[in-house]
């Protein structure tokens, strides 16, 4: 199995960009706005190792959807990915905070996670790459 350290310094030689490492798991960083704020929503896993990411559909986008309809819009844009071996993990539901006012929630996201397994670091920058590709947020239309 491949450190954290060893998947950090791939990542980098690969020429991607690392948004943080917590634990055993290192986040890569994307690009999401045209004023370069940066987002994390892949990551490596030391043990295993794996390869996941995170899709999501923002109630603000879909403001009459319930939220299993916002997890199915979720789940439609990883379609190549389950093709490719990806599997579920997990569902969650984030509260996006008013960064002014902490009481205030000013969105909501319907996240789910999909991960899959490598057999090596090598493997592993092949996969973040194809999740660099993907897009991660459902959009209306």
């Amino acid at each position: 199995m491949p450190t954290p350290s060893e998947i950090k310094k791939a990542l980098v030689s690969a020429g991607l960009e690392v948004y943080l490492q917590r634990g055993d798991a290192v986040h890569v960083a994307e690009r999401v706005r045209e004023n370069l704020i940066m987002d994390s929503g892949i990551r490596v896993t030391a043990a295993g190792p794996s390869v996941s990411f995170i899709v999501r559909a923002q109630r603000t986008d879909f403001p009459g959807d319930p939220d299993e309809r916002l997890f199915e819009r979720a789940r439609d844009l990883a379609t190549r990915a389950l093709d490719r071996g990806y599997r579920e993990i997990a569902v969650q539901v984030t509260p996006v905070r008013d960064p002014g006012d902490e009481a205030r929630t000013i969105d909501t996201w319907c996240e789910v996670t999909f991960e899959r397994a490598v057999d090596d670091v090598a493997a592993a920058m092949d996969e973040v790459r194809f999740a660099l590709l993907l897009e991660k947020a459902a959009r209306p239309g």
